[in-house]
């Protein structure tokens, strides 16, 4: 509670309030602490180099890029993750998500490079509507000229992204870095010899992966569209 990371609760402000002498104190500043909106715990290394990023690529095998999800998306996904979070919780969280949308209209833009498996899209997370809202949101995100969004075959034997999701981002000063996510925190991966693995495996998945313009394909059909 004394680094803002907990909530003062009722109880505890009572205990307080006994403690210092009922001088009233307690109960008068109770009020004004309150949860911020704001990046969760695992996330805040990584959110200044993404912020600073003049080239960002991502990939992702596991779940639907936060920088792509829709506000109905980022809710279904954050709120069916264990343990279980109120409704405040879950507001706080996704609200911090979309924040970060704000990469895509900042000037000079961003060059964004996104590979998505199409698994990802035919999961539903959600349900249909928020699926449908979703795949909407990807066509037109993938219409703006900095952004390639390329959709990664069900049916591709070879690929190289086999290790699990990956983001590159590239500071202004052009020294890339890396950042791999696990279940309970993300890593980041500072070493030359190590972002020059993954910068060889991104290049791999392009290779790989759908062509941009070809990539529409799968999300019109999945959306419903001829």
């Amino acid at each position: 509670m004394e680094q803002g990371r907990r909530m003062p609760g009722r109880d505890f402000v009572e205990r307080a309030e006994e403690a210092t002498g009922g001088t009233g104190a307690p109960r008068r500043s109770a009020p004004r602490p309150s949860r911020r909106a704001g990046p969760a715990s695992r996330f805040r290394p990584w959110a200044r180099p993404e912020a600073q990023a003049v080239t960002l690529w991502t990939y992702q095998c596991r779940v639907v890029p936060g920088l792509l999800r829709t506000e109905r998306c980022a809710r279904a996904a954050t709120g069916s993750v264990p343990p279980g979070k109120d409704e405040e919780q879950v507001t706080e969280q996704v609200t911090a998500r979309l924040e970060r949308h704000r990469l895509f209209g900042r000037r000079p833009p961003v060059t964004f490079g996104l590979i998505v498996e199409q698994a990802l899209l035919e999961r539903g997370t959600g349900g249909p509507d928020v699926t449908r809202e979703l795949l909407d949101s990807l066509l037109e995100r993938s219409s703006q000229f900095s952004v390639e969004l390329q959709i990664m075959p069900r049916h591709r034997p070879d690929r190289a992204g086999f290790d699990g999701p990956s983001v590159l981002p590239e500071p202004p000063d052009n020294k890339w870095s890396g950042h791999a996510e696990g279940q309970r925190g993300g890593m980041p991966i500072p070493a030359p010899k190590e972002v020059g693995i993954l910068l060889q495996r991104y290049a791999g998945l392009r290779s790989q992966a759908l062509a941009s313009d070809d990539s529409r394909g799968p999300r019109k059909r999945l959306r419903g569209a001829p």
